[in-house]
C-alpha cells in the first residue's frame, strides 16, 4: 500500500507536533485529496492541533474552477473554514509579504504530471524563494510523480526561464515534487525551513501503474485537462501541441491524448512517421481517428488526427501495448511535426501568441526551453538522429544530476 505525504501527515500525530501552535497555511488543487476524496483542506481543518489560518491556490485554483491557461483566479474566503484563499494565478504568480504575514508555515500538497511545463512546479520554486526571502517554512506532503523515473526531452537553457520553464529540467524530469524542491534549494542556493514528508511504499517500477498506484488510489484531475493517467503519460509530448495551430483535442473527451487539424492528412502523417523514425513510435499504438473539439482551437470543425493510446492493453498475447521505458512521447511529438514538414514545408504550424505571459518568445520556444527543437523541424537538413544526440546528451546529464536528490 502507498501512502502519500498527505496520508501520512494526517495520522500521525508526531509528525505534526512541531507545527502545535503555529499558523499553517495550505497550498493545494482538486487532486489534493486523502484516500476517502476528502479534499486536503477540509481534512486538515479538522485536525484539533493545527491552526490553519490561510490557503492557496496555484493554475485553475484551489478548487479547480478555471478551464483554459490564462484564465486568472482571484482571492476569496473559503466558505467552509472561513480562512482566505490566495490566488497564485491573478494578479500575481509570486507568494506577497502581504499574503505570507497569515503564516508561519505553509503545507504544499499538488499532485504534478511529471512535465517540466506544468506549472505547479514554478510555483514550488516562487514559495521556496519567498519563504526563504521571508523567513517562513515549507513542508511538502509529497505525492507520487505519476509517469514514473523516465528522463526525457532537452534541458531548458540559460535565459530561457519562464512559467512554464522553472529551471534547467528536462521535459520529463523523473522527480516527485519533494525531490524537485530538494534540487531548487540546492540549485537556487536558498536558505530555507524546508520539510519533506515522504510517501511509504512508493514503487515507480511497478506495473500496471509505473509511477501512480493504478487500481487502489481514484485519479483526480490536476487540472482540467488532466483526465486520467494515460493522459499524463502522453504529456510530456502532447503538451508541445499548445505551441502549435494543431489541436490537442481540448474541447473533447481526451485532451492531451490526441491531435490533429481540419487540414491534416494524418494516415500520410503516421505513414511518415513510420518511415523516419520507427524506433521513436514504440511502447503505444497510433490509432487514426476524427474528431470535432466544442471549444479551443478548430471549435466546431473536424479534425482528422491521431491518438496516442498508452493504456496497458494487450494487443495480441503476452504483448502490451504500453511499454514504459520504451515510450518516449516528446520524441513522438517531434516526429510528428518533422513529418508534418516533410509532407508540407509551407504548413503553418507554429503558432505565435501571448503564452503564459510571454509575449516576444514564440510558445513552441518556451515549452522547449530553447529555439533548438523548433530549429530542428524547420531544418530540411536536419535528421531524427540529431535530435537523438542532443536529447541523449541531455538526459544523460541530468540522470547524473538528479541521483543526489533522489528519495525513493
Amino acid at each position: 500500500m502507498t501512502l502519500f505525504g498527505l496520508d501520512r501527515f494526517l495520522a500521525d500525530a508526531n509528525l505534526r507536533r512541531p507545527l502545535v501552535g503555529k499558523r499553517t497555511a495550505l497550498l493545494a488543487h482538486p487532486a489534493s485529496v486523502t484516500p476517502e476524496l476528502t479534499h486536503a483542506l477540509d481534512a486538515i481543518a479538522r485536525l484539533p492541533d493545527m491552526r490553519l489560518t490561510a490557503a492557496f491556490g496555484p493554475q485553475h485554483g484551489l478548487r479547480g474552477d478555471k478551464q483554459d491557461n490564462m484564465v486568472e483566479s482571484t482571492d476569496f474566503i473559503d466558505p467552509q473554514s472561513g480562512i482566505p484563499v490566495f490566488s497564485l494565478y491573478g494578479a500575481t504568480r509570486r507568494p506577497t509579504e502581504r499574503m505570507l504575514a497569515h503564516f508561519d508555515v505553509l503545507l504544499v500538497d499538488l499532485q504534478d504530471l511529471g512535465c517540466r511545463i506544468y506549472t505547479f512546479l514554478t510555483t514550488l520554486r516562487y514559495v521556496l524563494e519567498a519563504a526563504a526571502q521571508y523567513g517562513k517554512a515549507v513542508w511538502i506532503l509529497d505525492r507520487p510523480n505519476p509517469v514514473g523515473r523516465p528522463v526525457e526531452g532537452l534541458r531548458l537553457k540559460p535565459g530561457w526561464e519562464s512559467f512554464v520553464g522553472a529551471g534547467a529540467l528536462p521535459m520529463r524530469h523523473g522527480l516527485t515534487l519533494g525531490e524537485l524542491a530538494r534540487w531548487f534549494i540546492a540549485t537556487l542556493k536558498l536558505e530555507v525551513d524546508c520539510e519533506i514528508i515522504a510517501m511509504q511504499g512508493w514503487q515507480p517500477e511497478a506495473a500496471p501503474g509505473y509511477g501512480w498506484p493504478l487500481l487502489r488510489r481514484a485519479w483526480i484531475n490536476p487540472s482540467p485537462n488532466a483526465p486520467n493517467l494515460f493522459m499524463a503519460r502522453a504529456y510530456a509530448g502532447t503538451v508541445l501541441l499548445e505551441g502549435t495551430t494543431l489541436s490537442e483535442g481540448r474541447g473533447t473527451t481526451r485532451p492531451l491524448e490526441l491531435f490533429g487539424a481540419p487540414d491534416l492528412d494524418a494516415r500520410a502523417l503516421m505513414v511518415e512517421m513510420q518511415k523516419l523514425a520507427p524506433a521513436w513510435l514504440q511502447g503505444c499504438v497510433l490509432r487514426e481517428c476524427w474528431f470535432e473539439p466544442t471549444f479551443h482551437k478548430h471549435a466546431g470543425k473536424l479534425c482528422h488526427g491521431l491518438q496516442l493510446h498508452v493504456e496497458p492493453f494487450h494487443v495480441k498475447q503476452d504483448c502490451a501495448a504500453y511499454h514504459h521505458h520504451a515510450f518516449r512521447p516528446w520524441r513522438l511529438q517531434a516526429l510528428a511535426f518533422k513529418a508534418l514538414r516533410r509532407l508540407q514545408p509551407d504548413y503553418p504550424l507554429w503558432r505565435d501568441f501571448a503564452y503564459e505571459y510571454e509575449f516576444d518568445r514564440l510558445p513552441i520556444d518556451l515549452i522547449n526551453g530553447s529555439p533548438l527543437l523548433r530549429e530542428w523541424v524547420d531544418d530540411p537538413t536536419a535528421k531524427p538522429e540529431d535530435l537523438e544526440t542532443l536529447a541523449c546528451t541531455d538526459e544523460t546529464l541530468w540522470e547524473e544530476e538528479r541521483r543526489e536528490f533522489l528519495l525513493y
